[in-house]
């Protein structure tokens, strides 16, 4: 039954409901004009968001499986007020989780498996939110999201922009948030020598690539700056950062002016034929094996057809982990040498970039090979899954500083508990070094010379059973308004992490390579540390990455 004071409000409700249109009448829907379109948004108040514009033509027909095409001019009006599908998705298995709490169980499920979002292969558009009121002529900072996945799950959709952009307003830095759709799996890193003699691998790092130009020609329409432009990304999105940076001579073609990578560097990936069986074998699934051209097959086959075969092949959660199927790899296009050559090379942009890990990347990957379980088991998985061509004395060495002591393994500093299997947390130690940590180091240790560089390490949610801090827990850091938000509104807007509301942050150098680490706790607490644990290993590591690239 309704209380007296529900009855004594009816009238001022009556009063408001009335009034309600008018006031809606007087606020029009933010609208942008791009061409000779207009494109109308959708305000809260305090954000304008324009969701899922187009910026390549649908990669349908024959651009599936082909270089990204610019959309053409825009005419009419367009109201871009909700998100369009996602580039089509790759099945994951998650592992049993047995012995997590529920919400990390539901962390996990979330960050890696996108099972709400309609996909769809015309997906190539981007969203862009802005602080309510901004202009043409405000020249903003822009900070430009690159999803993660393992480049074979994700959307940009997937990460709530609003909150980096309402925090960039109370730190009176108002900067823009623009996050893009690319290819991912099959259809966006497709290897094999058909492919690299076609010139159309690594598509889904030529769509982002796309979007980084249509960023350069609109974005000042929405009140940005296109000369402020920060490219920012976690795990493949962070790769991928980092492969635009060593991409085209280190020449950024002026699409952007800083990096920001959570959880990704330049990866030791090899020559797109190392990827062969994996084309051959959606060759055959589909039944394009015996065609004159395999390649144009593809691209007639029926879409469910295509996604069934792909849904076959191995995931980053399967036994196979880190050993991606689907992976940016050498193309002699974007990719003219192992990305860790190419930074040797000199072939780097010479921006202000950061770089950061979390402390236990390799736990989450480890999860589904737990029948691993005794040294000569290990022996054969680092062969067989990861280095075939390794000397019996290099893998003596790597067995020996990756030591089957659960002491010593990941989650790091956990003593021997978390030892789900014998060499659960040997592996773990193991992948994260091969894939995330150790490229890290490689590329801030290489660059701090010649640029600014700042580097972290991620300690939250050690306590976290099994997993500890896990690949992605720093994008809580972030997206969850921690003080990685903070440090990126700054780095966005001067180039330089630091500022007022976060504590100092020093430059990494060779000589004092420091870190920024992010302490666990109920408190949120940081501290300066060393770049140097696991120095042997890790040197080791990436001297075996050159000579052995996946």
């Amino acid at each position: 039954m309704p209380s007296f004071h529900s009855f004594c409000l009816l009238p001022l409700l009556a009063v408001v409901a009335l009034a309600a249109p008018a006031a809606l009448d007087k606020r029009a829907s933010p609208a942008v004009t791009l061409d000779d379109a207009t494109f109308i948004g959708k305000a809260d108040g305090k954000l304008n968001k324009f969701l899922s514009i187009p910026f390549g033509k649908p990669p349908v027909g024959d651009l599936r499986f082909n270089l990204p095409v610019p959309v053409d001019a825009y005419t009419g009006t367009h109201t871009v007020t909700s998100t369009g599908p996602v580039c089509p998705q790759q099945s994951l298995t998650v592992p049993i989780l047995t012995g997590l709490a529920s919400e990390v169980v539901d962390f996990v499920v979330n960050t890696f498996i996108d099972t709400i979002e309609p996909s769809d292969e015309d997906c190539l558009s981007l969203s862009v939110i802005v602080p309510d009121g901004t202009k043409p002529g405000d020249d903003l900072p822009v900070a430009v999201w690159i999803f993660g996945g393992g480049f074979e799950n994700g959307s940009s959709n997937s990460d709530d922009g609003g909150v980096i952009v309402k925090r960039s307003m109370a730190m009176n830095k108002p900067t823009i948030f623009v996050s893009i759709n690319y290819r991912v799996s099959a259809f966006g890193f497709l290897p094999g020598k058909e492919v690299k003699e076609a010139g159309v691998g690594n598509l889904g790092l030529h769509d982002q690539r796309l979007a980084f130009r249509w960023v350069q020609k609109y974005i000042s329409q929405f009140g940005g700056d296109p000369t402020k432009v920060t490219i920012w990304g976690q795990s493949a999105g962070a790769i991928s950062v980092a492969l635009h940076m060593v991409t085209n001579g280190g020449d950024t073609e002026g699409l952007f002016r800083g990096a920001f990578m959570q959880s990704g560097s330049p990866i030791p990936v090899g020559d797109m034929e190392a990827g062969q069986a994996d084309y051959d074998a959606l060759v055959s699934q589909t039944g394009c094996a015996g065609t004159a051209d395999t390649l144009q097959c593809l691209r007639t086959v029926d879409f469910e057809v295509l996604k069934k075969a792909m849904d076959s092949s191995p995931s980053y959660l399967s036994y196979q982990a880190l050993n991606l199927a689907w992976t940016p790899r050498v193309d002699g296009v974007f990719l003219t040498d192992i990305p860790q050559k190419l930074v040797l090379a000199g072939s780097v942009a010479n921006i202000p970039f950061v770089t950061g890990n979390c402390d236990d990347e390799g736990t989450l990957f480890s999860l589904a090979s737990l029948n691993v379980t005794t040294d000569a088991e290990f022996r054969d998985y680092v062969v067989g899954n990861y280095i075939p061509s390794i000397t019996e004395p290099e893998l003596e060495k790597l067995l020996t500083l990756y030591p089957s002591d659960p002491t010593q393994g990941a989650p790091f500093g956990t003593g021997g508990s978390n030892a789900v299997s014998p060499q659960f947390k040997r592996l773990a130690a193991m992948q994260g070094d091969l894939v995330f940590t150790a490229p890290r180091r490689f590329f801030a240790q290489q660059r701090a010379a010649a640029q600014p560089v700042w580097s972290y390490l991620s300690k939250r949610w050690k306590s976290v059973p099994l997993l500890g801090s896990f690949h992605a827990t720093d994008k809580l850091n972030s997206f969850g308004g921690g003080e990685l938000t903070d440090y990126l509104v700054n780095f966005a807007t001067g180039l330089d992490p630091n500022g007022k509301t976060v504590p100092a942050w020093p430059q990494y150098s060779v000589a004092e390579p420091k870190l920024m680490t992010f302490l666990g706790g109920l408190l949120k607490r940081t501290a300066i540390t060393a770049d140097d644990f696991r120095t042997d290993a890790m040197e080791y590591m990436t001297e075996l990455s050159l000579k052995y690239p996946l």
